[in-house]
């Protein structure tokens, strides 16, 4: 199946970044969000960040207005009725992204293939909410989704060799590079990198070291951009502690389950970049 024109469930973070690298790969791309406002914010998310790609010398101005105008915003699902791929990026939340594939499965052409975004769900369980679960892969995007490169393609025991090449296809074709993964909880990254994190939070507990020292570590001894508690600060301790609480679910091992450190810092409010403070205080800078 040849993939024409691309919906987008969700016009978030990651929603809109998926969009905007459909509608720079010049596929017709429609983004759908629960209410108007909701919607203008991920829409002017998308253009703000052509606008900054534009200014960086990443992408030509007439590049721009051609993506620009092959994104379409709507608050109706009928609207993916001729969508070829739909992608799912909406809350990180099993009985909403379950819903929401139930409505769609009626709305979307029957030959359309759904994809989800769901960084530590199984895409099995989304895909038995369906009547396609032959036509249903995992698209695991990272943030941010116009710089980051990787794709986990993922595919579950009814996806379909058909489905999986195309989406696989897909992938490429909208530049990035993609991997084949089983559909385990956490994929392969999350997989690998959630324990790291985890690990590094029992780390400074025990007094292995400090913030500041366990990040420097790691980033001049292994050479990564940032350390475990700067990535977690970046990703938002929320998240990460939502994700682990899955991924402990699925796995019961010890080097899931989120350290007390962890929900201390996630019940008192300190998520990180986007409260202002985290394991780093950002209110200063």
């Amino acid at each position: 199946m040849k993939i024409q024109k691309v919906g987008v469930l969700g016009s978030g973070l990651m929603g809109s970044g998926i969009a905007e690298v459909c509608a720079r790969a010049g596929y017709p791309t429609v983004v759908r969000e629960v209410n108007e406002e909701l919607l203008e914010k991920g829409m002017e998310r998308i253009r703000g960040s052509l606008d900054k790609a534009v200014e960086k010398g990443k992408l030509e101005a007439a590049k721009r207005d051609e993506a620009a105008a092959r994104l379409t915003g709507t608050v109706d699902l009928a609207a993916f009725e001729d969508c070829d791929l739909v992608v799912e990026a909406i809350v990180e939340n099993p009985d909403e992204k379950r819903q929401t594939f139930a409505a769609l499965d009626t709305a979307v052409k029957p030959e359309a293939i759904f994809a989800s975004n769901t960084s530590s769900l199984t895409i099995t369980q989304l895909a038995m909410s369906t009547k396609r679960p032959d036509r249903f892969v995992g698209l695991h995007f990272f943030n941010p989704v116009p710089v980051m490169k990787l794709v986990e393609v993922v595919r579950t025991l009814a996806t379909s060799d058909d489905t999986f090449q195309t989406a696989f296809a897909f992938a490429k074709a909208i530049g990035k590079e993609p991997v084949a993964a089983r559909d385990n909880s956490g994929f392969i990254v999350n997989r690998l990198l959630v324990p790291y994190i985890l690990d590094a939070i029992r780390a400074y507990e025990e007094g292995v070291g400090s913030l500041e020292d366990i990040d420097k570590a790691m980033q001049l001894g292994c050479g990564y951009p940032m350390g475990p508690f700067a990535l977690l600060d970046f990703v938002g301790l929320d998240t990460t502690y939502y994700i682990a609480n899955i991924m402990f679910e699925e796995y019961r091992e010890k080097r899931f389950a989120p350290p007390p450190l962890l929900k201390q810092m996630v019940l008192a409010g300190r998520l990180g970049r986007k409260s202002g403070r985290g394991f780093y205080d950002y209110a200063k800078k």
